[in-house]
């Protein structure tokens, strides 16, 4: 949970065997994740001969099928209409040198508060030749990050991170939380420190430049070209793991120095991109830690942003706390769409709460609200089909212990969208009670429990990690 492990499912292609009696060979990239394991610090000065046409051909496939071209208006069939010789071609100009990167195409997506988010599309051709290169990346970086990171890494996602979050709240010394919380992490990434970091382990200078192409290529919007200063194309395969090797020697080896060193108590940390949990035993640890780092981002071109990061009381103690000082309850605090709640067990024991985050919920409603308009004209039977899958996907994230509450506001919501959907097809149209008791028996599955206990699933993907 907080020190360094491999992650599941890194393994390459299968190993080459010869013959049925022979014991197989490594692959190449096996071989570079065994020298990032047992040699901490050290340089691979040649790694670009494992992009391999046959490894661009498997990135090619990764790619979704419908996602929208970049500036070159070529789309995922297009390219793969003569793909044998479209890799070929592209293999050989990246190997003599002649590959170069285009600009990404600027769109913008809306923010959670309104604002537009902007996105840069790269063209096909980048988009394979950078999953090939995290690919390769990933063999060495996998054996070089710390555990309590879980965003945008394989075989990682969002319900790992809130496992190990609500584990270490349950079962460490937890008292105090920093929510934090970096701004514009990925339009602010200084190009000369990133350039540098990647150099710490990569010393083949043709990956290194491979790279830096992208990250300094520029954008186009209306037609026109924008200079790239700082920052990394949002949207671009590349750019996760490029925010994580930022974030890697920027935050998380200071901040496990730190606690090892400076704190006075016992410090658990969780980050998810550039979100992350802080939880300190003590107020001072976690004041001087919040000072600290703000400096510390500060000489690296970031910092946190003003209205997303604070320190609350929270934990086993902090309702007890708080009432004997005559206040209310302990504040709340989100993370990965989830409200974290101090509760109560049955037997009055402390537990974490973890409930949809209403804003998630509202903004997701709005998003349903439109499609459901769009598709008011369609057969009864395929809307229901398709909200039957809306629930489902929904209850894949939010069908956490104790959210039932919210899952079942969420069918609520939903059902009377529908029926005021289905009033306005026409004058006519008339839902009445039975009608609607049928439709919601056959389309909206009863809300249930997907996901296990926290400490559950937690301890055995430690299990697992120990086994490997």
């Amino acid at each position: 949970m907080e020190g360094r492990r491999p992650t599941k499912g890194n393994s390459e292609q299968p190993n080459a065997v010869r013959t049925q009696r022979r014991a197989a060979a490594p692959n190449g990239l096996e071989r570079v994740r065994e020298v990032a394991r047992g040699q901490d610090g050290a340089k691979f000065t040649a790694l670009l001969h494992h992009l391999t046409p046959e490894r661009l051909t498997e990135s090619y496939g990764k790619l979704k099928r419908n996602a929208a071209p970049g500036v070159d208006g070529v789309k995922w069939d297009e390219y793969g209409e003569r793909l044998e010789q479209n890799i070929k071609d592209l293999h050989g100009r990246i190997h003599r040198g002649a590959y170069h990167a285009q600009p990404s195409r600027r769109t913008y997506i809306p923010k959670s508060d309104g604002k537009p988010r902007p996105l840069g599309i790269a063209t096909i051709e980048d988009k394979i030749v950078q999953a090939a290169v995290v690919e390769v990346l990933n063999a060495i970086y996998e054996e070089e990050f710390f555990g309590f990171c879980h965003g945008f890494r394989p075989q990682r996602g969002p319900h790992d991170a809130l496992d190990a979050l609500a584990t270490v709240i349950e079962k460490r010394k937890v008292n105090w939380i920093l929510d934090a919380d970096i701004k514009g992490l990925f339009d602010n990434v200084d190009h000369g420190w990133l350039q540098k970091m990647i150099e710490h382990r990569i010393g083949d200078r043709r990956v290194v430049r491979l790279i830096m192409k992208w990250v300094k290529a520029g954008v186009m919007e209306e037609g026109k070209w924008q200079a790239s200063e700082q920052g990394t194309p949002q949207g671009a395969v590349i750019s996760p793991l490029l925010a994580n090797v930022y974030l890697y020697h920027v935050f998380d080896q200071w901040a496990h120095a730190w606690r090892k060193r400076r704190a006075r108590g016992e410090v658990v940390i969780v980050r998810y991109a550039d979100d992350f949990i802080v939880g300190f035993q003590y107020r001072e640890d976690a004041g001087r830690f919040h000072r600290e780092l703000r400096e510390r981002l500060a000489r690296f071109a970031l910092e946190l942003h003003p209205e997303k990061t604070r320190i609350i009381e929270f934990g086993r103690y902090a309702g007890e706390r708080r009432k004997v000082r005559g206040e209310g309850r302990p504040e709340t605090f989100k993370f990965l769409g989830f409200e974290h709640i101090c509760a109560e067990r049955v037997d009055g024991r402390f537990k974490l709460r973890r409930k949809t985050d209403p804003r998630r919920m509202t903004r997701k409603l709005a998003e349903l609200k439109t499609e459901l308009a769009r598709r008011r004209h369609e057969p009864i039977p395929k809307q229901g089909l398709w909200l039957r899958s809306v629930i489902r996907g929904y209850d894949q994230y939010y069908a956490v212990p104790d959210n039932l509450p919210a899952l079942r506001a969420f069918r609520r919501a939903l059902e009377r969208m529908w029926w005021q959907s289905l009033r306005r097809r026409s004058q006519r149209s008339r839902v009445g009670r039975n009608r609607r008791k049928r439709l919601s028996e056959r389309w909206f599955p009863a809300a249930r429990i997907l996901h296990p206990r926290p400490s559950v699933r937690h301890a055995a993907t430690l299990r697992r990690s120990r086994m490997r």
